[in-house]
């Protein structure tokens, strides 16, 4: 029978290959999708987030598991959507307009896609109205900005009130190395995280889940 407990395993030890076959085995021992995600790879990604949070593991080994859980991914997502698992929550998160950094971005959406959310991703170099469009249109309940230059931060401003204008009730959420709690309380984003593990805690406070 599979073990969940030693697909979250592999996926902390970035054991791509042998997360994709366990999540195949799995599967055709028909175990509910549902189960496959939360009990091994979201629960394998919980805990690279915890060690992650508490320094025993730093951006090179959390790149690595997020591989390892893509793969299972890749293998599970058609499982999941004939099966009927919905995402926790839809979430837009970019680089704001005239920052081309992407790392932070990257870790972030790979750390939310980790917990369950579904990841609309806008690069780099992101205008306002992308974020209102993807708030919109998109059905994103929560959009993530970040920024790597005191330069760009004044844009994340831009992005708040071009979503209060736009009068939705989209949460917005900021990060960056130059971006503070006190920034955020200033330009009245509904919430900072100083890490991409931390994110994933704020997006589900600030979502209720």
């Amino acid at each position: 029978m599979a073990d969940l407990k030693v697909i979250a395993e592999n996926l902390i030890n970035g054991k791509a290959a042998e997360v994709q076959k366990l999540v195949e085995q799995a599967i055709k021992e028909r175990v509910a999708p549902g189960k496959i995600l939360n009990e091994g790879l979201i629960a394998g990604m919980d805990e690279v987030g915890r060690r992650f949070k508490a320094n025993e593991f730093y951006v090179p080994e959390v790149l690595i598991a997020a591989r390892a859980m893509d793969w299972g991914m890749k293998i599970l997502e058609p499982e999941l959507v004939k099966s009927g698992v919905k995402p926790v929550a839809k979430i837009a998160i970019g680089t704001v307009k005239g920052d081309l950094h992407d790392i932070g971005k990257n870790l972030v959406a790979m750390m939310l896609k980790g917990a369950g959310f579904q990841i609309v991703d806008l690069g780099i170099d992101v205008a306002p109205e992308k974020f209102v469009d993807a708030a919109k249109n998109q059905g994103c309940a929560l959009v993530g900005l970040s920024a790597l230059l005191t330069t760009t931060m004044p844009q994340m401003k831009n992005v708040v009130s071009a979503i209060k204008d736009a009068g939705l009730k989209t949460k917005v959420m900021i990060g960056g190395a130059p971006v503070t709690q006190s920034y955020c309380d200033e330009i009245k984003a509904d919430g900072y995280a100083p890490d991409a593990a931390s994110a994933v805690d704020l997006a589900k406070q600030l979502l209720k889940i």
